[in-house]
């Protein structure tokens, strides 16, 4: 009889608890490696989204993430709308290198999974009560470089198979043989890796957010204890 009573005292008071509270009460503690693992799952589960969606066919061309040339190209664009040949340049070489930017795309996901291996428990721990966006931030800044450096490459070949790259030198060779322009030999490699890494990273912070605001995405019980500690 008392055991029952005391059962009964305890639901009633747990019943009566605020929400805040109540969920505190019956989180299951999480280890500081949980913690690092969930982060890095969530961030795994961020860049295989993002490598996915970019690299689908018109990922980037016919998304908000679209490359358009870089502002150097203007006077390019300008002057050989006029010549024969080159009248539809800048729509032909922003396609091309937004193929690229697709294909290339592909295979972000792995180098974005060894940067995330990288992350120490000690990262985790201030990442998981950070702002809305901290995990993105993290892989940004201690990944950036060396992302850039491994995709570059990347780009660079895709952009080759996509013909971007001749299309446009053929581009410039014309504009610059153009008398008393200023030459001009944007780097196009350059401006599309950093757009691309632009995009890929953006994506990575939606599904963050995502993650960390909407219970229906955390999608295993490590996502779930771990995210449940910053409700």
């Amino acid at each position: 009889m008392k055991k029952a009573l005391f059962l009964m005292f305890m639901t009633l008071s747990l019943v009566s608890c605020d929400p805040a509270m109540l969920n505190q009460i019956l989180t299951v503690p999480t280890s500081k490696a949980d913690i690092a693992n969930g982060l890095k799952q969530a961030l795994s589960i961020g860049a295989e989204k993002s490598s996915q969606q970019l690299s689908a066919k018109d990922g980037f061309y016919k998304s908000a993430y679209k490359i358009l040339l870089p502002e150097e190209a203007n006077a390019v664009i300008s002057k050989l709308k006029y010549i024969p040949g080159f009248t539809n340049v800048e729509e032909e070489i922003i396609k091309k290198i937004n193929q690229g930017a697709e294909d290339a795309a592909g295979k972000a996901g792995n180098i974005f999974l060894r940067a995330i291996k990288q992350m120490t428990i000690q990262d985790a721990l201030g990442i998981l009560m950070g702002e809305k966006d901290a995990a993105t931030n993290y892989l940004h800044k201690a990944t950036y470089g060396a992302l850039y450096s491994e995709f570059s490459p990347v780009i660079v070949n895709s952009l080759n198979k996509y013909g971007a790259l001749d299309y446009w030198a053929s581009a410039v060779n014309k504009y610059n043989s153009i008398p008393f322009v200023t030459k001009v030999n944007p780097d196009l490699a350059d401006h599309v890796t950093s757009k691309s890494l632009v995009g890929l990273f953006d994506v990575v912070q939606k599904k963050e957010l995502g993650i960390r605001t909407d219970l229906s995405q955390r999608s295993s019980k490590l996502l779930k204890d771990v995210f449940a500690q910053q409700d």
